[in-house]
């Protein structure tokens, strides 16, 4: 049996960064939910939320001791995303580097996504 393919994969920096925010959160959670929601001036942005539980349809991602929760109408907008953790002198921030992206807007809010094929789902499964 193959090991199933993760949708969403995260870097050491991304990892991190999440386990020291959710070891301060207010109570306790399973994990960050990730998705993307329709807005912003290229089409689409990410978003992203602590999760207190996983729906029955999330997608469930396990990566370097995260659980990251994907919201099933997001799986295909979200195929082989690698989430960093970037910071520069003048911000930090979570970055999605994802092969479906095809632009961003100038202030760098959102993007334009174009879903993967349902047989990319499937050939990598």
């Amino acid at each position: 049996m193959r090991p199933k393919f993760k949708v969403v994969s995260l870097t050491d920096a991304a990892a991190e960064k999440i386990k020291a925010i959710m070891a301060t959160a207010e109570r306790p959670y399973e994990g960050v939910r990730v998705g993307v929601k329709n807005g912003g001036c290229a089409g689409m942005s990410y978003t992203m939320e602590y999760a207190e539980a996983a729906n029955p349809l999330d997608e469930v991602v396990e990566d370097k001791g995260v659980k990251v929760l994907i919201d099933p109408k997001a799986v295909l907008f979200l195929l082989g995303t690698e989430m960093d953790y970037k910071t520069d002198k003048l911000s930090a921030q979570f970055v999605f580097n994802n092969p479906n992206q095809t632009s961003a807007c100038g202030c760098g809010e959102s993007v334009a996504i174009t879903p993967a094929s349902s047989g990319a789902l499937e050939a990598t499964a």
